[in-house]
């Protein structure tokens, strides 16, 4: 496998490279599917400027990333292009390592014998880490967010660092990564539910509140994440010397001020919102991420990687400021759930709409800001229709899995009591 992966990470530099030096660059880098507010190279430049001039960065409402990102590109900002394209190259390095010792036992015993065709081969695992790789490395998404220098690379190197550490039961690792990603955005909070019943898979501790073994791998667990984050947190009023990224880092996600155009459900909503409306419908929509957590979490206590899957692929939906790069990061786990297929009822109709809406981004756009023969409502229509079939790929996926948990444990061909065959309905 190590040849076909080193032809894919040199077509991917070239392609990268070639943008870089293209006249592309700066059109790309001004995209508002592929750059946000807090996000943007721009803004990093500038909150470099005010920072070498004795300003806090923090002082306007320009620079919004926080105080460990700026400080880091404060001594790679001559290489920036160098650097996101070692920064996507190692989040592919990452997802490699999440699957390539991942084994495979065919326990036939365990299952019905009719249902053995949807148990994967050690071939089509063994092909499973190149797939992710190719999914992420040549996905127009991820080229895009890489030549636009956006931070979303960043953000995704350190959720991959934790998915890595939680696959491989690093309990400590995983705690640090998950508040370092926390501290980076917020929403990887989430992630918390999916890791803590993964690692206690690993460890063998039972999902039962009457167990104190349960609770007390919970508060270790807690302790190191808070005491990371406090760790983090200290860290950033060290080197800034005041409290003033809080405000302009979390609260600006969590209030959502700035309102410019971009893939997500906030903006139109807010920009048409009464404001004494605005509170209540701010809360409603900033706990769509959180609230999925625990009704997936109960659900799928038993699948927990799956379950990191469709948390990483909610945060993408219904965060405040989304990019494609944070659709990237989960359409790249596809190829791990390829055993799935056979039960996707709507992925043609909605493969089709994703890349219908991805054309249609630009053109929407042009049609609105430069040619003045559209308006806002078209290009807020294209996001709607984006983020629906995004929520209905999501929801495909989850009925294919719980459906193929179903046959493995009742067969792959149900029968009634009187022998002729039934139809399985899911409610």
């Amino acid at each position: 496998m190590a040849a076909p992966l080193t032809l894919l990470l040199l077509v991917a530099v070239t392609v990268r490279a070639a943008l870089f030096r293209s006249s592309l660059t700066e059109l790309i880098s001004e995209r508002v599917e592929v750059v946000s507010p807090l996000t943007a190279w721009k803004r990093v430049v500038e909150g470099l400027a005010l920072l070498d001039l004795g300003v806090s960065p923090y002082s306007g409402d320009v620079f919004h990333e926080t105080p460990l990102i700026i400080y880091l590109f404060h001594f790679v900002v001559d290489f920036a292009e160098v650097t996101f394209m070692v920064i996507t190259v190692f989040d592919v390095l990452l997802m490699l390592f999440q699957f390539r010792k991942q084994k495979y036992a065919l326990e036939a015993d365990r299952y019905p014998l009719d249902c053995l065709e949807l148990i994967r081969s050690p071939k089509e695992m063994y092909y499973i880490p190149l797939k992710v790789a190719m999914f992420y490395l040549l996905n127009p998404f991820t080229i895009l967010s890489c030549v636009a220098k956006s931070t979303c690379g960043l953000n995704n190197a350190v959720i991959a660092l934790f998915i890595l550490s939680t696959i491989k039961g690093n309990v400590l690792l995983s705690a640090i990564f998950l508040s370092l990603a926390t501290y980076q955005s917020i929403y990887p909070l989430t992630l918390c539910a999916p890791a803590l019943l993964y690692l206690m898979q690993r460890q063998y501790i039972p999902v039962n509140f009457r167990r104190t073994s349960f609770w007390w791998f919970i508060a270790q667990y807690a302790f190191m994440y808070l005491g990371s984050l406090f760790v983090i947190v200290g860290l950033s009023f060290f080197l800034l010397g005041s409290w003033d990224y809080l405000p302009s880092v979390y609260g600006f996600i969590l209030s959502v001020p700035d309102l410019t155009p971009n893939i997500g459900l906030f903006w139109y909503f807010f920009a048409e919102m009464f404001e004494h409306f605005r509170l209540f419908f701010l809360c409603v929509f900033q706990i769509n991420v959180f609230f999925y957590t625990i009704p997936l979490s109960i659900k799928l206590k038993e699948h927990p990687v799956f379950l990191i899957f469709m948390q990483l692929a909610v945060i993408s939906i219904f965060k405040s400021y989304p990019t494609v790069g944070d659709i990237a990061l989960y359409l790249a786990f596809l190829p791990v759930w390829s055993h799935l297929h056979r039960f996707l009822r709507n992925i043609f109709l909605v493969s089709c709409v994703l890349l219908a809406c991805s054309a249609l981004f630009p053109v929407l756009w042009h049609l609105w800001i430069y040619a003045g023969s559209a308006n806002s409502n078209f290009y807020y229509a294209i996001t709607l229709l984006f983020n629906v079939a995004q929520i209905l790929l999501v929801s495909d996926y989850f009925y294919a899995f719980l459906r193929r948990e179903h046959h493995l444990t009742y067969g792959l061909y149900l029968k009634r009591k009187d022998g002729s065959e039934a139809t399985l309905v899911l409610k």
